[in-house]
């Protein structure tokens, strides 16, 4: 088994000195000389979009039409297993910017941990070598943003109605739709940017996080479709171990009244509540009424969650729209690199979840589409093991901009002709650490091939490894760990962690957690 053989590890130097070191030894003319042929860059990034609502990935359910999103794959390529390292919001954003997992760039989980601004990032190689940069959306990285010219943020989490926003550090108060907003910032910059310079747009949506809350022109958009339940809604959790019975992310008792719409947003105007209430208040007392139970009142609640969930994308994919229009009408899609896709996957009510962070499919990948005429096949695919990892070098790669050995992904301008270096990743290293809260998902760490993944859980009370053969239990439902089937499997894959372990440099102490602890993670190798 073996992976990327050019493995660039993070050193351990001050982020800003190991930035300034690297300018300095940059050639910045062969670099600005070639400005007119370099690629524009726009990046459409959703929350929590997970790629079973993409039509272009053709999930057997067939939740949603996505003809926009589509369009991408049409003309681009459609990765089917890029995978993140660590499954939720900020960790992924911080890795998209530095290339680098949670432990080399600092930001483990959402709870207790703050970007350091000053490391390098791919925004501030690109800026430097003369692009244009801005980023507009969500940002989730509770430090300000470095390495744009502009940025028009929502703080935190952010609100779907009637965003306050920060301008370059300003507040300013927006009315309206969230995503919509978004759109007409990230419209308004494109027309109004320094038309000298190649850009980079970060077009980052909230939508569609919890509390999964549509635009009011998308209330009712399904006309009260009954969804296909995915084959393990009423997953029993048998055949795997603690982690998976002990967490608090099921659709059956983790949702809450605001999740299920039975209490309305507080940031609604007198006119948008009276449209909310319009739709909901109906279907809400019915919901009174019936007083479900068990099963029935899982479907109910699975239902309201399928329409809110995929009415947020159905904005997003609006949007998405709208911003290729834009550039087909402003002369630019022949020379923009156009990037759809997540912070990570998202569960859809398989497994009974919601939410993600697990090693498991539907959580790991996320969906991404990739658009650069004349460089990628239109309508093509790639089942190689890709990840956010990749895209910040893949962004310097096509802007002709060197990339720092500190950045441990590796481009994907290869991959995106259609040829796949021989030498390309065979493996891939995962580890989640938030934990206990919100969701009570135990940290663990692993590595997922194209067939198999070999897992560890610690925390509290589990220690426990597992591992799962994909084309036999493409669900993940049975784990056949020291089977004696598996064994030779078993050990290759247990090699595979310490070597990556070992590679990367993660540290054998997590960094605090939100509960002020500090794991030990159990050693590498398994016992029997």
């Amino acid at each position: 088994m073996s992976i990327v053989p050019r493995l660039r590890t993070a050193r351990h130097v001050c982020p800003a000195v190991a930035l300034c070191g690297w300018l300095m030894t940059w050639p910045f003319g062969a670099v600005f000389a070639a400005d007119a042929k370099r690629p524009n860059v726009v990046f459409i990034f959703a929350d929590d979009c997970a790629w079973q609502a993409i039509s272009a990935y053709q999930e057997p359910r067939k939740l949603l039409r996505t003809p926009h999103i589509d369009r991408i794959a049409r003309e681009g390529m459609r990765f089917n297993r890029c995978l993140v390292p660590n499954s939720i919001c900020g960790p992924s954003r911080a890795t998209i910017l530095t290339g680098k997992y949670s432990h080399s760039n600092g930001f483990y989980n959402n709870s207790n941990s703050r970007f350091d601004g000053s490391q390098i990032t791919f925004p501030k190689l690109l800026q430097t070598a003369g692009y244009a940069t801005a980023i507009i959306g969500k940002w989730h990285l509770v430090s300000d943003p470095t390495g744009f010219d502009y940025w028009h943020i929502l703080p935190g989490q952010g609100v779907y109605y009637n965003p306050p926003m920060l301008e370059n550090g300003q507040r300013v108060q927006h009315e309206g739709y969230t995503t919509d907003i978004i759109t007409e910032l990230s419209l308004e910059w494109l027309k109004n940017r320094d038309r000298s310079k190649p850009f980079l747009l970060m077009c980052q949506h909230k939508a569609p996080h919890r509390e999964w809350e549509p635009a009011l022109r998308h209330l009712g958009h399904d006309n009260d479709r009954v969804y296909p339940e995915p084959e393990t809604l009423f997953d029993d959790y048998s055949g795997r171990g603690l982690a998976e019975r002990d967490q608090d992310m099921t659709i059956e008792k983790t949702m809450n009244a605001k999740d299920l719409k039975l209490t309305a947003p507080s940031q609604l105007t007198s006119d948008q509540r009276a449209a909310w209430d319009a739709y909901y208040e109906p279907r809400n007392e019915k919901f009174r009424r019936a007083k479900l139970a068990g099963r029935d009142l899982v479907r109910w609640k699975y239902n309201r969650y399928m329409h809110d969930y995929l009415g947020c994308i159905k904005a997003v994919d609006e949007s998405v729209g709208r911003v290729l229009k834009f550039l087909d009408d402003d002369g630019l899609a022949d020379n923009t690199i156009v990037v759809y896709c997540s912070d990570q996957g998202f569960y859809l009510g398989e497994h009974g979840w919601f939410d993600k962070r697990w090693i498991f499919e539907e959580s790991l990948r996320t969906p991404l589409l990739v658009r650069w005429p004349g460089v990628t096949p239109r309508d093509s695919t790639n089942n190689n093991l890709v990840s956010n990892l990749d895209f910040a070098e893949t962004f310097l790669k096509a802007a002709s901009v060197p990339i720092p050995a500190e950045m441990q992904g590796r481009s994907l301008a290869g991959v995106l002709k259609g040829q796949t270096p021989a030498d390309w990743r065979k493996a891939f290293y995962y580890h989640y650490y938030e934990y206990p809260t919100p969701h009570h998902v135990r940290p663990h760490y692993g590595v997922v091939t194209d067939r198999y993944k070999l897992v560890r859980f610690y925390g509290g009370d589990a220690d426990y490894w597992e591992l799962f053969d994909l084309h036999k239990d493409p669900h993940e439902l049975r784990s056949v760990y020291g089977q004696a089937g598996y064994a030779d499997t078993q050990r290759e894959l247990e090699k595979e962690v310490v070597r990556l372990r070992t590679e990367l440099q993660v540290p054998e102490r997590d960094a605090p957690q939100a509960s002020g602890r500090r794991l030990e993670q159990p050693r590498a190798t398994s016992t029997k």
